[in-house]
């Protein structure tokens, strides 16, 4: 990740992640440990697209999967008492529903930064899927 991809990074993390943090736990009903490997969500040649790529690939999907787990007092309950963590990275060169796993309390998304930026209602989709199956 060159000077360019790292000053993007930390941007992003100054600026929009505080508030989709504050969203995560919002809609999950409990402060949820959040695990962003930063140094992998670097694409070399790519930092232009980060502030929207990161919103759209990582953070929104997993906003409005845990509004919809949680849109009822079963559902809180449920994902409260089963999610321990999110992880959220880049190391696998996945992208779509491949890039996306729930085991032992943790919802993985290893997904692509720039890869199918647009398609959020399809990881949305499948994280609910990925959850609800565990819950």
């Amino acid at each position: 990740m060159g000077l360019a991809e790292k000053r993007a990074v930390k941007e992003f993390q100054d600026g929009a992640f505080p508030g989709l943090k504050k969203q995560i736990d919002e809609a999950a009903g409990f402060d949820v440990p959040l695990d962003v490997n930063w140094d992998s969500l670097g694409v070399e040649g790519l930092a232009h697209l980060y502030a929207d790529a990161f919103e759209k690939v990582y953070f929104i999907p997993v906003i409005e999967a845990l509004k919809k787990i949680c849109a009822d007092d079963m559902g809180k309950e449920a994902l409260k008492g089963s999610l321990k963590n999110i992880v959220l990275s880049n190391t696998e060169d996945k992208s779509g529903e491949a890039g996306i796993g729930y085991e032992g309390g943790t919802l993985k998304i290893d997904h692509k930064p720039t890869t199918n930026i647009g398609d959020v209602s399809l990881r949305t989709n499948a994280i609910v899927k990925k959850l609800e199956s565990a819950l």
